[in-house]
């Protein structure tokens, strides 16, 4: 792995070999990271204090592009070191809080020119969104709030962004499935079964029109389960919005019911979003699954990729 940082001045300098790497790739929120371990020179601290972006690539390709939020270089037996940790372009949106105001018909291009624009983020793949009727952005809401809610909630599309620090305004894509077979070493392995968390029904509640609807997960409750949330909503949606918050509510909380967790001992096995088939010999959770979470890192101990893997259907 080749890494580079460019510094508040538009200087660029080439990052030594690293002593050790690790990438953390997510869907959305938590949002991706780095942490990366470098020999230090005594004096080229100067440089690092003034790191603010960070490039990394791997066999030519770029697989990170993110913000520096800090560098620390120390001395110690083990030698002289700096260690640089970040987080992706999405940081810029999440550290920003928006200014209330109401759109009486936002489109996505409003959406982009006022929250997204101002911080110089490239936009790449993005699909035609629908325009939302009398949108709103609540006083304290972080930019990137304010981009999920116009984008998940009235386009149905998950924002994310690219190794390359691009905004992708996309679905994941579901072409091809990787195999993960006996063929496949794991280093780790561990199925998951979580009930905490999971809603059996939502209230939703219109204030202006005085009426409630419950939207319930049927298979859910009909299996003990027994987790209720209330759900206001102001304004005046009508019958299918209500459906869909709540739907929306539900389907998110039943998506964290049932994981896979395992370690592969390779680089960059697989990136969040693609699909994978286990078939392996005596696993449980044989199967299509998607990837959340993707670590990858290399140290002392070697090379690896852990996952984390969803029903394929997966709320994100």
């Amino acid at each position: 792995m080749t890494g580079e940082i460019t510094t508040y001045e538009g200087k660029r300098y080439t990052l030594p070999e690293a002593l050790s790497w690790k990438f953390e790739y997510t869907c959305g929120v938590p949002c991706d990271s780095f942490f990366v371990e470098l020999p230090w020179k005594i004096g080229e601290e100067g440089i690092y204090r003034k790191a603010t972006r960070f490039t990394a690539r791997e066999n030519g390709k770029t697989v990170f592009t993110g913000v520096v939020d800090e560098t620390e270089w120390s001395l110690d037996r083990k030698g002289s070191r700096v260690a640089l940790s970040g987080r992706s372009m999405a940081a810029l949106l999440l550290d920003n809080e928006a200014q209330a105001a109401d759109y009486a018909a936002a489109t996505l291009e409003d959406i982009l020119r006022d929250h997204v624009a101002p911080y110089g983020l490239r936009v790449g793949e993005k699909i035609r969104l629908p325009a939302c009727q009398n949108f709103s952005v609540a006083a304290g809401s972080s930019e990137w709030q304010v981009l999920y809610d116009f984008v998940r909630y009235h386009g149905g599309v998950p924002p994310h962004f690219d190794r390359e620090g691009r905004l992708v305004l996309a679905p994941f894509s579901n072409a091809g499935e990787k195999i993960l077979d006996d063929t496949v070493p794991l280093t780790a392995y561990t199925g998951r079964e979580r009930r905490y968390g999971v809603l059996s029904s939502i209230l939703v509640r219109d204030k202006k029109r005085r009426r409630a609807e419950e939207v319930v997960n049927r298979e859910f409750r009909e299996q003990g389960g027994q987790a209720r949330r209330v759900l206001t909503m102001s304004g005046s949606p009508g019958e299918r919005a209500m459906r869909y918050s709540g739907q929306f509510q539900l389907d998110k909380s039943a998506s964290g019911r049932r994981r896979v967790e395992l370690t592969v001992p390779a680089l960059f096995f697989a990136w969040p979003g693609e699909l994978i088939r286990l078939d392996r010999t005596g696993c449980g959770e044989n199967g299509l699954w998607r990837v959340l979470e993707s670590t990858v890192e290399e140290n002392a101990r070697g090379s690896s990729t852990s996952l984390v893997l969803a029903q394929p259907d997966v709320v994100i």
